[in-house]
């Protein structure tokens, strides 16, 4: 899959809303580059006071009163899904970007403007829907069984016209070896307060459902964006599976983030599962 896109210099890339995966363009791989991008200071609110956005910005309201509100807690007693069954369509190396979010590391997949259906892609229901990008959160925004994984890593999928529709959700832990996936990744990996720079790559992102055992055991809910304006309508999938890696990568990626956990909502209208 790898585009042969030039682009511009700089262009901007925002620290908003679970990262937005604006910066598609691909440039010369492996070779780092400056882009632009706002401060995260410069936000109106923060995850260390979630419970508090639907009140500082009419537009977050949502964040207050919506009746699918993610994240949730999970537990083994929701039972794990066996509905909405995903398939993956993942296979080979895929050109991006590499850098962070201002919150953690970072990924947009590149693709030809407004054009998203050449992406890595996954199905379900007859409904198709394709990666835009992954990022990670650190603590993992959904606890499963009261515990909370080191982190969470995020990809997000987009309908052909590039609305958000779904979120498959990793939860990421220290183990005893290296993740194949992860040993994709630069070192040292792009800091939080690095988020002027990225680097152009390419990497297998099957590795990372392979790591996840491919989704093969997962709860799934109807939830919403984690950060505001939180929009519902985003088909969630938690793998059951946690994602493991060597102490020294998970170390790399705690350095390289900052905390970007949601307090985690009421069960409402979620159909867990359902």
């Amino acid at each position: 899959m790898l585009l042969s896109l030039l682009s511009p210099a700089l262009f901007a890339v925002s620290t908003i809303a679970c990262a937005s995966h604006e910066n598609h363009h691909f440039g010369s791989r492996n070779s780092k580059r400056q882009i632009t991008v706002p401060p995260p200071n410069d936000l109106d609110w923060a995850y260390e006071a979630s419970f508090n956005w639907g009140s500082i910005n009419p537009e977050y309201s949502t964040c207050q009163t919506g009746t699918q509100q993610s994240p949730i807690a999970l537990t083994l007693s929701n039972g794990l899904s066996r509905s909405h069954i995903p398939r993956f369509n993942y296979d080979g190396q895929t050109a991006g970007n590499f850098y962070n979010w201002g919150y953690g590391p970072a990924f947009t997949i590149a693709h030809p403007e407004g054009n998203f259906t050449g992406n890595p892609s996954f199905s379900f229901d007859n409904t198709t829907l394709y990666l835009r990008g992954w990022h990670i959160h650190a603590p993992a925004d959904h606890s499963v069984a009261s515990d909370r994984a080191k982190a969470e890593l995020h990809l997000v999928h987009v309908d052909a016209e590039g609305h958000e529709a779904a979120v498959l959700a990793i939860r990421l832990d220290p183990g005893n070896s290296n993740s194949t996936f992860f040993n994709q990744m630069p070192q040292p990996l792009i800091g939080f307060n690095e988020t002027s720079t990225e680097i152009p790559m390419s990497i297998d992102m099957d590795l990372v459902l392979e790591n996840a055992q491919y989704f093969n055991e997962y709860w799934t809910y109807e939830g919403s964006l984690t950060s505001p304006p939180c929009h519902e309508g985003i088909r969630w999938y938690i793998a059951r599976q946690t994602l493991f890696l060597s102490v020294n990568q998970m170390r790399s990626i705690l350095l390289a983030s900052r905390f970007s956990a949601r307090s985690e909502q009421e069960v409402w209208l979620h159909n867990i599962n359902a």
